[in-house]
């Protein structure tokens, strides 16, 4: 059984309706479609682009601009730094890696110790963070040189319609060619909701993991 074809009529719309939207194609509200087109182009997402987190905003312990020792020379935090932002580890075990260290440090130690989970913590969350903001933009130019091959595509084929010559079989190729085109720009699209979360949800994990450290930082 055949797949059904979107019509190449239908294309020009499918195109507008794309590059309209800054490849927004998930139904987005004005409001929310005005906010993303605020951002870069290539930036196809509803949440505003951050490109960089800044500590400050996160901390109130000590300026990690005054730290004496680096957070990875120190091998337990560096442990539980690595393991709480690792791919495969799912958030609450992150979580709780974080809050048995945080209980397990004596008082003289722990202001010290905690700035520098801080450190590793805001460090590994900046380099997936990035990672995952050039992932949607790459993805996001994918999707517009694809509309561009699959305008292309539309008009050789209302040419080949439009010659009597032409031949029926190099017609249904290229039919098929564009549906085919057509159905992974749609699929690729599909994924774009979920990749325009990663960059935050990153953010939400850091600041709850933020929040048990500050709890047992003393008070300033």
């Amino acid at each position: 059984m055949r797949l059904a074809r979107l019509p190449a009529r239908a294309v020009p719309a499918l195109l507008a309706l794309a590059l309209g939207s800054g490849l927004l194609l998930c139904a987005t509200p004005p409001a929310e479609a005005q906010r993303a087109a605020a951002g870069p182009p290539d930036w196809p997402c509803v949440q505003r682009l951050i490109p960089e987190l800044a500590w400050g905003t996160l901390w109130t312990g000590p300026s990690l601009d005054d730290l004496e020792q680096r957070w990875w020379e120190d091998e337990e935090v560096g442990r539980v730094a690595r393991f709480a932002m690792a791919r495969d580890t799912p958030p609450e075990e992150a979580l709780a890696r974080v809050r048995d260290f945080v209980a397990s440090l004596d008082d003289d130690e722990a202001e010290a110790r905690l700035t520098l989970l801080f450190a590793g913590l805001f460090e590994l969350t900046g380099r997936q963070r990035g990672r995952a903001i050039d992932a949607v933009r790459q993805a996001s130019r994918a999707q517009v040189a694809r509309l561009d091959t699959i305008s292309a595509m539309v008009d050789e084929l209302e040419a080949l319609r439009a010659d009597e010559g032409a031949s029926p079989e190099e017609i249904e190729r290229l039919s098929d060619a564009l549906f085919w085109e057509q159905r992974t720009f749609q699929m690729r699209q599909q994924t774009l909701p979920a990749m325009c979360e990663q960059p935050y949800l990153l953010e939400e994990t850091l600041s709850r993991m933020v929040r048990l450290i500050m709890e047992r930082m003393p008070q300033r």
